[in-house]
């Protein structure tokens, strides 16, 4: 067996889409179909956008200034809360059993509705499911971005997750947590090497982020963006007006596929919805470690550590 023989290769799926926006039920179902046409092109991992069930919402201020919040404001809020995901819950076993069928590992970002505890609190979560249908592990976002902060809480290290598959560890950050450098560093500390990047940055120069995680961590990097426009949302949203001012396409898109050494391999998409798909070898990855590890040969642990709290941060423990 030559070196290269003893290296996996894994085909990935980028799926760039919008869900039906602020309707659960049919994103489920949306995202299970396009999770089995992923798995009819030999796609054996497949991620979702961050958000993507029930969804981002770009554009809407929740009726929220500093100092108020107004009656229909709370009807946004009432119907978001409604179509939120719990983890586990239908809607997971639902995704679980599309990716059984799917014989793929899934990952997928959903708006999680906390059901420990008052159920009151929604969470950007990337959720992963293996080959068998298994709920696998969850990541809640550590650090919503700005107006994000309206509307999701602030998850703990207990989630920072990384997934063993046979090809490789799986693992990744959600937005903007992709900005914050110890947070990258817990992941590579973990060894990832298919790095998952779900978000709704659709900047052109979010595609030079996704090349800078790509040869700092000398991993795989997958980008996964939505596509969306104003006319996706529902007319009676309440708070739908706040669109008014934006423009006909929200999100343009940008999922990306790059390579251990900083190298695009798929995309940048723009301006549609589609699925990108990319050959992994994964022989890359030792090889890029060649001349820079950032945690083994390039680290310097007697000048700067690292310390990651993974325990889960409850707002009450009962004795």
């Amino acid at each position: 067996m030559s070196t290269e023989d003893s290296f996996a290769r894994v085909r990935v799926a980028v799926v760039q889409a919008a869900p039906v926006l602020f309707d659960r039920d049919a994103s489920v179902e949306k995202a299970c179909r396009l999770t089995a046409e992923a798995a009819a092109r030999s796609a054996q991992l497949i991620l979702f956008p961050e958000a993507f069930i029930p969804a981002y919402p770009r554009g809407l201020g929740f009726g929220t200034v500093v100092g108020d919040r107004t009656p229909e404001g709370r009807r946004t809020w009432e119907r978001y809360w409604a179509n939120a995901v719990e983890v586990p819950g239908p809607a997971t076993d639902a995704l679980g059993e599309a990716a059984r069928g799917a014989g793929a590992y899934l990952a997928i970002g959903v708006v999680e509705r906390d059901a420990q505890f008052s159920g009151g609190t929604l969470y950007c979560t990337l959720v992963y499911f293996g080959p068998d249908g298994r709920l696998l592990g969850k990541h809640r976002k550590l650090k919503p971005t700005a107006a994000e902060r309206l509307i999701w809480g602030e998850g703990d290290g207990s989630t920072l997750t990384a997934i063993r598959t046979p090809f490789g560890t799986v693992g990744g950050l959600i937005c903007w947590e992709n900005y914050m450098p110890l947070a990258r560093m817990a992941m590579y500390a973990k060894g990832v090497s298919i790095y998952l990047a779900p978000t709704a940055d659709a900047r052109e120069r979010w595609i030079a982020t996704m090349r800078h995680i790509a040869l700092e961590g000398r991993c795989y990097v997958l980008g996964c963006n939505q596509f969306v426009t104003r006319a996706m949302y529902p007319p009676d949203l309440p708070g739908v007006a706040d669109l008014h001012s934006q423009p006909e396409v929200l999100c343009r898109g940008g999922s990306v596929v790059v390579s251990p050494l900083g190298d695009v391999l798929a995309g940048p998409l723009w301006d549609e919805e589609g699925i990108l798909l990319t050959d992994l070898d994964m022989a890359k990855v030792a090889r890029a470690k060649f001349d820079f590890d950032v945690v083994g040969h390039y680290a310097r642990p007697d000048v700067f550590q690292l310390i990651v709290n993974e325990r889960p941060q409850p707002p009450a423990t009962f004795e």
